[in-house]
């Protein structure tokens, strides 16, 4: 059986797709779970704001007769948003698993807009989400783990579209 090389449009929709999922898990762990993000979990979140809607563009492109020249490099772009996506999964994980430090953004720090006198009391309602515990597991892997896993699948998807297109 002869493997079929993955069509640039499927590609790109597929990897959007699986983005835009992963996106909407987040959102469902933060509203739905009530899970606070830290810092470095909003900092993954870059990528997939450029990932989703440039993988759609792509696609539509594609399907539609664009420059094969423009999906080509198009899909290798997004292929490297996606492993940047993947970096910044593994530089998180590797924080909540102490391999490194993490910035000094994820230390709580005291309310700048609170009075002189008010301080001790502000200190007492700042809810600081460290950015070295990972708030939720499944099989070991942290939310920033799997991250890291479905970006580096939508980077291979993006990667095998782009050597088609």
């Amino acid at each position: 059986m002869t493997e079929k090389p993955i069509k640039p449009a499927n590609a790109a929709f597929a990897a959007a797709l699986l983005m835009f999922a992963a996106l909407c898990g987040a959102w469902y762990f933060q509203y739905g779970l009530g899970y606070a993000p830290c810092p470095l979990c909003y900092q993954q979140r870059i990528p997939y704001y450029f990932a989703i809607p440039l993988g759609v563009l792509l696609g539509a492109l594609a399907l539609y007769g664009g420059s094969k020249q423009l999906v080509r490099y198009g899909l290798y772009l997004l292929a490297l948003i996606l492993i940047v996506s993947v970096g910044l999964g593994v530089y998180h994980a590797g924080v909540e698993w102490s391999f490194w430090q993490g910035p000094t953004s994820c230390a709580a720090s005291a309310p700048s807009s609170a009075p002189i006198g008010n301080i001790l009391e502000s200190l007492g309602k700042v809810r600081a989400v460290p950015c070295n515990e990972a708030a939720w597991r499944l099989f070991g892997i942290s939310l920033a783990g799997y991250n890291a896993l479905i970006s580096a699948a939508a980077a291979l998807i993006a990667f095998a579209g782009a050597r088609r297109a």
